[in-house]
């Protein structure tokens, strides 16, 4: 089989064959990455514990992938393109070589302050080629790193940190956002209140805000740089990983109130995040690659990092924000560095829209050639806004469905080789058998039907365990469904077996294609010191897909106002300002059944709207209670 596939007849192959004889595929796959040794099995798995192993007895090391192995041919090639938050401030470019030598430097440093193959570094860092240089570098010397986005609040680090039982912590003075400064250090500060584990903090110097250095804590990155090269800059080899070795814990919502640790491992990950990078997007050496996500999110470590540099593509970071100078900021980069691939997501699209088309007319789109879009499904307006603003009718459009747990793309148009129609994300990519699951645990067989999402065979890049706690996992993913993995989305299968996914079925929401447990912000509202009682439900928000909506009862005496603004810093601060309500309900009562469990679905149903569907309320303790609720929207319509 060829690594890239160029034909629609070479996709159903490959597809065909990975069903078929999916470790003699996959071999096929791996066979395209330098091993230190080779695997004797490909895979061995069950969905019953779980337990799922490829590439047992391979060794690797990640990092020889993405930079060793492509010195020779590609050394002076850029691997890295820095766009600063101010557009006055110089660019960076690293080259494969460079982006090498900066990795071993700080992979020196790392192993300077007592860091050892299997030790957990905590990272929250502003995107800067830092933030790359960090991840790569505990990959070489086999620590494993957890990312924490620079949006997330000091609770929420401290959550992490002591989770994973970090032994050091990698941030910067600060980081810049569109107008604002975000002190990070500061936030880690409050954060290390709580932690026991965590032995230094190196601080990157970014924005130059005053910060407290406590000593025989804290240690400038500059400072420690400079021990190294008083060293000699000695070499800093890669450290022989085996394939299940883990890579790195990736946290992320769940449907009860503590964040679970994703765990990817070595090999299957770089094997899947390079295939799909290269197949989805058909990167061609030489082009110029952004992706516009964060690197604190899986599609910042997937395809940012991981996957476009184990093909030794250019991958462009951006610091900032879309709409800061104004909203062309990214059709600004477009035309400046000539990017061949964008891949952003439609809550962005929709708010550049929204702008109006002003700001893309007088910008040079003509090297565009691949749209992507990742987060949550693209409606149908956006995507043909992206179409016909964006890729002037000729780039295709390739909308991404996949997951923090999943590693890389698993049901996605292949760019200008496999079908797409607005909203859908069509067909699976070679290795991933999804299955359409009724409410008895059924699979729904045929076409023009509607189920829960699973997939019924392992693919590489899929998660392994949650941190600390394989039970967990195995009840979120694996208990659903017998012998299946659960994605936790609803899906439709059209009659031509096109796949389209419906959203989510449980009590997650999806906000700007980041996902929220809908247990998480009621934990935080009801730490108020007035509030009794909270229910979050989701709603359909013109910008970030869905928006959350918080009834909240309270104190009797009150003031509305101010107490809103409480609630919104409280849950900022527990959380994090990504997790704010964007409604918030006062309500004297929530609709309980009779053993005192509240409907969710009614209170989802007022807030979209939708009173003809509110469904049966009559086995609820108070069914009045609906109607004051009902009442108290109206002045949010």
């Amino acid at each position: 089989m060829s690594f890239q596939i160029n034909s629609f007849e070479a996709y159903q192959d490959a597809y065909k064959k990975s069903v078929e004889e999916p470790e003699a595929f996959w071999a096929g796959i791996a066979d395209n990455f330098f091993w230190k040794r080779k695997w004797n099995n490909v895979l061995n798995w069950n969905f019953s514990e779980p337990n799922i192993k490829w590439f047992e007895g391979g060794k690797l090391n990640i990092t020889e992938n993405c930079l060793d192995r492509h010195i020779y041919q590609n050394g002076d090639s850029p691997a890295i393109i820095w766009e600063p938050n101010d557009p006055h401030e110089a660019h960076r470019v690293l080259s494969y070589k460079q982006l090498l030598q900066k990795v071993e430097q700080f992979g020196n440093v790392l192993k300077n302050n007592n860091v050892r193959k299997g030790d957990r570094v905590c990272i929250y860092l502003p995107m800067v080629p830092e933030l790359v240089i960090a991840v790569l570098a505990c990959a070489r010397i086999g620590a494993i790193h957890s990312v924490v986005f620079g949006g997330f609040s000091a609770q929420s680090i401290a959550d992490r940190i002591n989770d994973a039982d970090c032994k050091l912590v990698i941030t910067a003075d600060g980081g810049f956002r569109g107008k604002k400064v975000l002190e990070l250090k500061a936030i880690v500060d409050d954060a290390l209140m709580q932690c026991k584990s965590v032995e230094k903090v190196i601080v990157l110097t970014r924005s130059r805000t005053p910060v407290a250095m406590l000593k025989g804590r804290d240690v400038w990155w500059e400072d420690e740089i400079k021990k190294v090269e008083t060293q000699g800059n000695p070499a800093c080899p890669a450290e022989e990983m085996d394939a299940e070795d883990v890579l790195f814990i990736l946290y992320t919502s769940g449907s009860t109130g503590k964040p679970k640790g994703v765990v990817h491992t070595t090999a299957g990950y770089m094997v899947y995040t390079g295939y799909t990078f290269a197949n989805t997007f058909q990167y061609k050496p030489g082009e110029v690659y952004f992706c516009t996500a964060d690197i604190g999110w899986i599609t910042g470590h997937s395809y940012i990092v991981y996957g476009p540099l184990s093909q030794g593509a250019t991958s462009l970071m951006f610091e900032g924000i879309p709409t800061y100078p104004d909203a062309g900021r990214y059709w600004d980069i477009v035309d400046k560095y000539k990017v061949n691939i964008i891949y952003t997501a439609p809550t962005a699209l929709r708010s550049l829209m929204a702008f109006g088309d002003e700001y893309v007319e007088n910008k040079d789109l003509s090297s565009l050639r691949v749209l992507g879009s990742v987060g949550e499904p693209i409606n149908q307006e956006a995507w043909q806004w992206y179409h016909d603003k964006i890729g002037k009718g000729k780039a295709p459009i390739v909308d991404t469905w996949w997951q923090t747990e999943n590693g890389g793309h698993l049901i996605t148009p292949i760019a200008g080789i496999t079908p797409e129609i607005p909203g859908y994300a069509m067909l699976p990519l070679p290795g991933v058998q999804p299955a359409l699951m009724d409410e008895n645990g059924e699979e729904i067989q045929g076409n023009d039907v509607s189920g829960n999402l699973c997939i019924k065979f392992p693919w590489p890049g899929m998660l392994r365990t949650t941190w600390g706690d394989h039970e967990r996992c195995k009840q979120t993913y694996f208990s659903t469904y017998e012998d299946m993995y659960f994605t936790g989305d609803g899906c439709y299968r059209s009659p031509e077996g096109y796949y389209r996914i419906t959203g989510r079925v449980d009590d997650v929401l999806n906000v700007s294609g980041h996902r929220i447990g809908t247990a998480e912000v009621e934990n935080a509202i009801n730490m108020h010191s007035d509030v009794v009682e909270s229910a979050i439900v989701g709603y359909p928000h013109p910008v970030k897909g869905q928006g959350i909506y918080a009834y909240v009862i309270a104190n009797h005496h009150i003031d509305e106002e101010k107490t809103r603004q409480d609630i919104l810093q409280t849950v900022t601060r527990i959380i994090g300002a990504i997790a704010k309500p964007d409604i918030i309900q006062f309500v004297t009562e929530l609709p309980k059944t009779r053993s005192g469990k509240i409907m969710r679905r009614i209170l989802r149903k007022i807030a979209e709207n939708e009173l003809g569907s509110l469904g049966d309320t009559s086995t609820l303790q108070d069914p009045t209670v609906v109607d004051a609720i009902i009442q108290g929207a109206e002045k949010f319509r």
